[in-house]
């Protein structure tokens, strides 16, 4: 067992945490999504069939998708993760928006990923406090 989920073991969180084992799965389902419907973008930038400021936060959203994991796990800070979070599903919505007018189903099959963002919000935010 790691430090880490040693650490994360012993903090407060709400009647409405899932259970650890569930994040494994839900986030392999999000990435199998993310990595098509991203990568499609990215295809669609690189052979100029949409502007950089249509795949601008896409980049943003992997990269504090990326981060969060390392701040919430390895920085154990659960108020800049809270940050990190918002930032997440900030940028998943500014990149739906900007896609839909292009390619809605890139926003469709992101769906799944903005409801955990949104669940993973309110839990982030409700852990904060708690072990404030």
């Amino acid at each position: 067992m790691s430090l880490a989920y040693n650490w994360y073991s012993t903090l407060i969180k709400p009647s409405f945490a899932p259970p650890a084992w569930l994040f494994g799965p839900v986030w392999t389902f999000l990435y199998i999504l993310i990595a098509i419907s991203y990568g499609y973008v990215g295809y669609l930038f690189f052979t100029k069939r949409i502007p950089f400021i249509v795949f601008l936060p896409f980049i943003f959203n992997l990269i504090f998708n990326l981060i969060f994991t390392p701040i919430q796990f390895g920085l154990q800070n659960n108020l800049l993760a809270a940050v990190d979070i918002i930032l997440v599903v900030g940028t998943l919505i500014w990149a739906l928006v900007a896609i839909f007018p292009y390619v809605p189903w890139v926003s469709y099959i992101n769906i799944p990923y903005l409801a955990w963002g949104l669940f993973a919000t309110v839990l982030q935010f409700t852990v904060t406090w708690l072990n404030k």
